[in-house]
């Protein structure tokens, strides 16, 4: 072969490679290989229709909420889950209720504040971090929220930090294209094992809510490096 033409083709395999390669943030995460929803509420529906479908009863008994643990509200929104967890964890229990949106943050800050809620402290987060204590965490959820992560990767490897030994997440989404905010329960699966979680069970709820995925949340050791993580594609 002559050294122009090698040349060349080198040059284009450099090029494809570059063109096919996932786009990386700084710390080396991929970006997800599909769309992202916009934020657009603090609420996915209204709390005396959520009260109605016996939303949190369904998930706090399938994620085997107790006195005494720590549990996160993750995109905690207008805190609709927050003011319920509260009571069910105790005063020897806490609610770290984090979101990345300062006037939801401010909003749940006064409603915490007007409720007493002795055991919930508001947490600001970032889009791929939701900066919550390290080793801290019995359960985390997330709720209506995971297809607005701009990135899954970091967020979730990040709040692996945080979750103690047998630490659990739960995901409670609907079936839907993320664009339509929802995500399909084989994608989040994908996303979620791409950081080294499990997938424990999944479930529909009733009341037409969606599904909740109940994750083990990886050890701080098990973790991939973030430049191994391969972004999962929506059909694939």
């Amino acid at each position: 072969m002559k050294p122009v033409r090698a040349a060349c083709l080198t040059a284009l395999a450099v090029l494809l490679t570059a063109a096919t390669a996932p786009v990386r943030d700084a710390a080396g995460f991929p970006a997800p290989d599909r769309p992202v929803a916009s934020v657009v509420s603090p609420i996915w529906a209204t709390e005396p229709e959520r009260d109605a479908r016996r939303e949190t009863q369904q998930v706090f008994a399938a994620m085997d909420i107790k006195p005494g643990m720590t549990v996160a509200d993750v995109g905690a929104g207008s805190g609709f889950y927050t003011v319920r967890l509260s009571p069910v964890v105790g005063p020897a229990g806490k609610v770290l209720a984090e979101d990345i949106t300062p006037s939801y943050l401010a909003d749940l800050q006064k409603r915490v504040t007007g409720l007493k809620l002795a055991n919930v402290t508001v947490v600001q987060g970032d889009v791929a971090d939701a900066k919550l204590p390290a080793a801290s965490v019995d359960i985390a959820l997330l709720i209506h929220m995971y297809h607005e992560i701009g990135q899954p990767y970091g967020l979730m490897y990040r709040l692996a930090a945080s979750m103690k030994p047998g630490g659990r997440v739960g995901i409670v989404d609907r079936d839907a294209a993320t664009p339509d905010h929802g995500t399909p329960p084989s994608l989040l699966r994908c996303e979620m094992e791409a950081v080294g979680y499990r997938q424990i069970s999944v479930r529909t709820l009733t009341g037409d809510v969606g599904y909740l995925a109940i994750f083990a949340a990886p050890a701080v050791s098990a973790l991939p490096r973030p430049q191994a993580i391969v972004p999962c594609k929506p059909n694939g």
